[in-house]
């Protein structure tokens, strides 16, 4: 069972990354949510080479690190509904308007944020047209399934 929670945790950096080739652009946050399910798939992973006390202790780390995922999803989609700005300032649309009166600085500053993501944490995307749920929103349901999914597994492992 762990190794399906380390295969179902790497799954969704995995299918992120292939959306990417059809065209969706991830922000600043979208990548942030990523690192917690590899982290997930790695402590899973473990958890299915180790036996013994390592064992609930491995998968127990996997639930809390696809929990924070989760916790960034909900974050996400808060910046997306305009519930609260996004605490990362690379998540900033670039302002590339300089006037003609603007410093080295300003100019400086301004080619730094040109350098940030290409698309701000504000500017939701949807993966099926028509289904107002953003990929944040969907990571956040997939969080939520796959921590149920994997502490049921340990349950069950503990019983056993």
């Amino acid at each position: 069972m762990p190794i399906l929670i380390a295969v179902l945790a790497a799954a969704a950096p995995l299918f992120a990354m292939a959306s990417e080739s059809w065209g969706l652009v991830p922000c600043a946050l979208c990548l942030w949510q990523r690192w917690p399910y590899w982290i997930a798939a790695g402590l899973a992973l473990l958890a299915g080479l180790l036996p013994g006390r390592a064992r609930p202790l491995l998968l127990g780390g996997a639930i809390l690190a696809v929990l924070v995922s989760g916790g960034i999803g909900v974050l996400h989609a808060g910046v997306e509904f305009g519930w609260w700005p996004s605490p990362l300032a690379s998540c900033q649309a670039a302002n590339t308007s300089s006037g003609a009166a603007a410093s080295v600085e300003d100019l400086m500053r301004s080619m730094a944020a040109a350098a940030g993501p290409a698309k701000p944490c504000d500017a939701a995307t949807f993966l099926i047209p028509g289904l107002p749920v953003s990929m944040a929103a969907m990571n956040v349901l997939y969080a939520l399934g796959l921590a149920a999914f994997a502490f049921t597994a340990l349950r069950k492992g503990a019983r056993a």
